[in-house]
């Protein structure tokens, strides 16, 4: 069972940047894929961004991609979320999730997640 904890959201005006973390423990942390999603008010819960378990294949949604970017440190089994030229429309709670049997970025993106964390709260101001 892994355990994940996110942090760094909070509120900044569209254009500024902010990172996000997402501290892993339990299990072999260090061994799968990790990954973020966002849930915004009224909307279902979105794909953003996951990076292999290897740290060299990275995967984004279209929303995000040459904004965001996703990277780990495998040694504080960390994985983090750079999110630059930020947009009211990412305005939403941001989670991180992981799964032991997970370890690529495709298989990631067609896990199905059943357990979700509190999240970190980003608010993008116009």
């Amino acid at each position: 069972q892994v355990q994940l904890v996110e942090s760094g959201g909070g509120l900044v005006q569209a254009g500024e940047s902010l990172r996000l973390s997402c501290a892993a423990s339990g299990g072999a942390s260090s061994t799968h894929a990790m990954g973020w999603f966002r849930q915004a008010p009224g909307k279902e819960r979105e794909f953003v961004a996951c990076i292999s378990y290897s740290g060299l294949t990275t995967y984004y949604a279209d929303a995000v991609k040459g904004r965001f970017t996703i990277s780990r440190d495998k040694a504080k089994n960390t994985a983090y979320l750079q999110m630059n030229s930020l947009m009211p429309e990412d305005t939403a709670v941001y989670y991180c999730n992981a799964d032991p049997t997970v370890l690529s970025t495709t298989a990631y993106v067609q896990h199905v997640f059943e357990s979700w964390g509190q999240g970190t709260q980003v608010t993008v101001s116009s």
